[in-house]
């Protein structure tokens, strides 16, 4: 425990980057980063290590781990070699120019950060009860205060479950992300009539530039050449003779929105190296800190991507206690339990802080792999996202979001006595029961919202444009469960959620469109869209075979002849190994012969050679 906490202090304070640093420090920083990231004992980086600390946690071998600061070294770790966000968007920028590709449309991260959050949409039960409420109560004036409602008042950020404000302003204003009046127990009076200089803005226009790909031109030239001349020309699309002019126009805009992903061309190349394995020539692999964590995973991934789901599935809070399932509060439970009432509920805060620090960390892990993963190259973010699947990572973050997420996000299991740096500047006073129920000042908890928003973006990061993954979240119900994590008022989270509403939604039917068409407008005006995608409606040719089982092994094999070319040099086609025709490099070449060969030589001379008759001039000819 004190060697995990002391190297958690190194890797987090070196990593942590000012601007008035030194360059020599800088110098330091990037030596640190590279050793961190090498291959260092037994020949594996020192994350590859960490990571089979969690599988030997889980598998029963060493139970003593303290697990919850293995998880935050991993983290730090991966953070520290890999780069975070904003390191990996320069990444990817450069990627880009170095593939010969146009430049990013915009910056994700900075679009993001802009957006406003938009009113929940109201759900059945909460119309029901409102009208429950507004016939018991209708001149009462009593307002209900929401733990979030104070901090809407100086952020944007604001997470409130404005059900009355839902169903009294039903217009389009009520998606912009306007500040609404506190939530009150009956109906709202009439809005008061404000000056313009009262109301807040919002920028006109879609926060994202439009994309189009490359095969949703190519579908679009297919359906109309069979329409307007019945033919085709496959993947063809700059013959365009015989279309109407419409349709011309319709193409320009559409190779005016072309987005060419660097996935697209990673696995266009890899084709061209399986097609050509002779004349394609060797590939290249530079050795980033990615492809070399990528190497020491790869043996064991799939364990890796298990045990951090079991650790999960353990750290969840609507998950219940099991005799099977492995112990994650060895390290926080005591010997003897508490006999105090002041001792349950501080343990009680410990509990609940562990486990949620184990998500957060476990949350970050995953999605910082699948990020880097994919931009190193998209068959090893594949390897990873498929391997996740085969785990149920899909129903276990759907069941972890299957609660109430504005308690958990509002929870407040700290007790800012204890908390650092307070514990260390500050003396200890003596704890009472009030002082434990006061928590901290915050109106919510940052380490809740910032693992529900990962848990959202690996869940989008998965079912990507994979069809048999969208029916997984269909089959399982996941549009009530992410329609009740709207309520949470915060623009990051509401995006990501909404993209996940949006791949299903013609799926869902048109009752279910019908009676969500504040969800159907948020997406609209709030995710970023795909010009000819038919995505509220359920005209998709994509959508209609239903044999999704295909989809999976088509990527599965893509995915070993990928790992079999550039990794399992053993086992590779013995037709593609070089040979050497030279005579004399042949007979030049020193054998080793073994040791019991030397010592009965001359006896293999008699038997071999001497006593055995040869007719020289038969093997001549």
């Amino acid at each position: 425990r004190v060697l995990l906490n002391i190297m958690y202090l190194i890797v987090e304070t070196v990593r942590q980057e000012a601007e008035g640093d030194k360059p020599e420090w800088k110098s330091m920083r990037q030596t640190f980063r590279a050793e961190l990231g090498a291959p260092l004992y037994n020949n594996e980086p020192f994350s590859v290590m960490l990571f089979g600390m969690v599988t030997k946690f889980c598998s029963g071998h060493a139970p003593h781990f303290p697990m919850k600061k293995v998880l935050l070294l991993l983290w730090k770790t991966v953070l520290c070699t890999l780069g975070g966000f904003e390191e990996l968007q320069s990444m990817k920028a450069e990627k880009r120019e170095i593939l010969g590709l146009p430049p990013l449309p915009e910056d994700s991260i900075q679009v993001i950060r802009n957006m406003r959050a938009a009113s929940p949409p109201a759900s059945a039960s909460d119309l029901i009860e409102q009208q429950q409420k507004r016939g018991r109560r209708e001149h009462k004036a009593l307002i209900k205060q929401d733990n979030l409602d104070a901090f809407n008042e100086r952020d944007p950020y604001k997470a409130d479950d404005s059900r009355e404000e839902e169903e009294e302003n039903d217009d389009d204003n009520s998606l912009e992300g306007e500040t609404f009046p506190l939530e009150r127990d009956e109906v709202m009076p009439p809005p008061t009539q404000h000056p313009p200089s009262d109301r807040i803005t919002c920028p006109k226009g879609l926060p994202w530039a439009p994309k189009v790909r490359e095969k949703d031109i190519e579908m679009f030239l297919e359906s109309s050449r069979s329409k307007f001349i019945g033919y085709t020309l496959g993947s063809d699309t700059n013959t365009v003779v015989g279309l109407p002019r419409p349709i011309h126009e319709s193409i320009r805009t559409l190779k005016l929105h072309k987005y060419t992903s660097i996935a697209e061309v990673q696995v266009h190349m890899e084709e061209e190296y399986l097609c050509s394995p002779l004349s394609g020539g060797e590939e290249e692999v530079e050795q980033v800190p990615a492809e070399i964590l990528y190497q020491g995973l790869l043996p064991s991934l799939p364990q890796y991507m298990i045990a951090l789901l079991k650790i999960l599935l353990a750290a969840a809070p609507t998950s219940k206690a099991k005799t099977d399932s492995i112990n994650i509060l060895a390290d926080v439970l005591p010997e003897e339990m508490p006999t105090t009432v002041l001792q349950s509920m501080k343990l009680g805060v410990d509990v609940n802080r562990h486990k949620e620090i184990i998500v957060k960390a476990i949350s970050a892990v995953l999605l910082l792999l699948l990020k880097h993963f994919k931009l190193n190259h998209i068959y090893q973010f594949e390897y990873m996202a498929q391997h996740l699947v085969f785990a149920n990572c899909i129903p276990l973050i759907l069941k972890f979001f299957n609660q109430n997420i504005m308690s958990y996000i509002t929870a407040k299991n700290s007790i800012s006595v204890l908390d650092y740096p307070y514990c260390v500047v500050h003396e200890l006073p003596e704890l009472t029961a009030e002082s434990l129920e006061a928590g901290d000042n915050n109106q919510f908890c940052w380490r809740n919202l910032f693992s529900c928003i990962n848990l959202l973006r690996i869940l989008n990061k998965l079912t990507k444009w994979k069809h048999s993954r969208t029916m997984m979240l269909v089959v399982f119900k996941s549009a009530p469960i992410l329609k009740r994590a709207l309520k949470v008022k915060q623009a990051m989270m509401q995006l990501y959620v909404l993209k996940l509403l949006k791949v299903q939604t013609k799926y869902l039917g048109r009752q279910w469109r019908k009676s969500n068409m504040k969800t159907m407008s948020a997406i609209y005006q709030k995710v970023r869209h795909r010009l000819n995608d038919d995505w509220a409606y359920g005209n998709d040719l994509d959508a209609r075979p239903w044999d999704f089982q295909a989809e999976e092994c088509a990527l599965r094999a893509s995915i070993e002849r990928f790992n079999a070319r550039r990794y399992d040099r053993a086992h590779g086609n013995p037709d593609f190994v070089p040979v050497d025709n030279c005579l004399q490099s042949v007979l030049g070449q020193r054998v080793e012969l073994p040791e019991e060969f030397q010592v009965n030589y001359d006896l293999w001379l008699e038997r071999e050679v001497f006593s055995r008759p040869i007719s020289w001039e038969e093997l001549l000819q």
